[in-house]
């Protein structure tokens, strides 16, 4: 994300002012809020990008103010609605992360799921990576990532799309080079590849 489309995501002119980003903030939070918006993804996806979009502004353009200013969103923003009933997740819960970043972990790992299930791949990458970008540290999200190239690439085999899956089967061990359940799969993954590639000729 560079810096030009954070201030259109913000709806904002080039070079505005760190009172004009947090008040053109406040005004989308309150709009694509996920506790407003419960079953929107667009909302929530905007929400999302407009939250990264803010934090960057902040840290690349305003570094002084990011500090003052609350990493999730500002505080003297109400959002009336109720949140949802917390239910058991198989997501683990990560102590250090705001409650507006443990939601988001949460929503996209299910979000994920359904994109797995109607095999759309490259949503669901396009989903972790702007994740992966969100939570830099965190090793859960890291391992869902690979897990979604490495699904990919398992897709791209079956669809005889030999050197895109190959790609990504290699980007699924770069990511998390230490699971081993995934080093197995990818094992697979690549015989089924070569014996693609041979039945081919």
């Amino acid at each position: 994300m560079n810096l030009a489309d954070c201030y259109r995501l913000l709806g904002l002119r080039t070079g505005a002012s760190y009172e004009e980003i947090k008040a053109s903030y406040r005004r989308l939070v309150r709009q694509l809020h996920p506790d407003v918006n419960p079953n929107d993804e667009r909302a929530k996806d905007r929400f999302i990008r407009v939250t990264e979009a803010y934090r960057f502004l902040l840290s690349a353009v305003h570094p002084t103010a990011q500090a003052a200013s609350s990493p999730a969103e500002p505080a003297d923003v109400v959002v009336t609605r109720k949140p949802p009933a917390p239910k058991p997740s198989p997501v683990q819960q990560n102590l250090d992360l705001s409650l507006t970043d443990k939601y988001l972990k949460q929503s996209s790992y299910e979000q994920l799921q359904q994109l797995f299930k109607t095999n759309r791949f490259p949503r669901a990458i396009a989903l972790v990576e702007g994740l992966a970008q969100r939570l830099p540290e965190d090793l859960e999200v890291r391992q869902w990532q690979a897990i979604t190239y490495q699904r990919w690439g398992h897709h791209l085999i079956q669809t005889q799309e030999f050197e895109k899956a190959r790609v990504y089967l290699k980007k699924a061990l770069r990511t998390d080079p230490h699971n081993r359940s995934l080093w197995a799969e990818v094992e697979r993954d690549f015989h089924r590849l070569e014996q693609g590639i041979y039945h081919r000729r």
